[in-house]
């Protein structure tokens, strides 16, 4: 299992737009991918899933993947937030 801790910087926090962009990205590999934000843990497959958590600004987020082609998953998702503007 690949984890990364990130801090999210948009000042909106992590809202449709980008969070589309995420769910689209991981929703192409075969890993188990989730996101965890103050306790709670959902699919980063599903939209509803990830807007369900309210991810504000200033938030520290959990990114994990497991799977066959974790490593790849989890850099292309940081990589993409990244480019978004989401996270540093």
């Amino acid at each position: 299992m690949k984890e990364i801790n990130v801090l999210v910087v948009d000042p909106v926090g992590l809202h449709a737009r980008p969070a589309t962009v995420a769910v689209n990205a991981a929703s192409k590999f075969k890993s188990n991918v989730k996101v965890s934000f103050n306790g709670k843990s959902v699919n980063m497959k599903s939209i509803m899933g990830v807007m369900s958590l309210g991810i504000p600004t200033q938030s520290e987020i959990t990114i994990s993947c497991e799977g066959e082609d974790e490593e790849t998953a989890i850099k292309t998702i940081e990589e993409i937030l990244k480019e978004q503007k989401v996270i540093a």
